[in-house]
């Protein structure tokens, strides 16, 4: 379960930005996200003030965009990780990224 938890927050980061990037981390952070890994789908939504929260409230962290990366620290994941994301992609959109704790699929809601 933690190594879960270490991924949820591990996988919501980009690559270099562009334009584009900061339309899929807008929608990302707009419309949350439905993250797979380990054969467990996690819930993660974010708000406009910095934070978001995962598995039904017990990861609770902050999250920040960097150029084209979104950056996040949890109560699971203190240490703050950056994760990489495709360009272009918007509401409906998977696809899989890959963090500190592996691969995942991502879902934008």
């Amino acid at each position: 379960m933690r190594s879960l938890v270490l991924a949820v927050t591990a996988m919501m980061v980009a690559a270099p930005a562009s334009a584009q990037d900061k339309t899929t981390l807008d929608n990302v952070t707009s419309r949350g996200i439905v993250l797979s890994a380990g054969g467990m789908e996690v819930d993660v939504g974010y708000k406009p003030d910095g934070t978001f929260t995962a598995m039904d409230g017990q990861v609770t962290g902050k999250w920040r965009v960097e150029g084209g990366k979104l950056c996040t620290s949890s109560n699971f994941a203190p240490e703050e990780e950056c994760v990489a994301y495709p360009a272009g992609k918007k509401s409906g959109d998977s696809f899989e990224v890959q963090g500190g704790q592996g691969p995942a699929t991502i879902r934008i809601k």
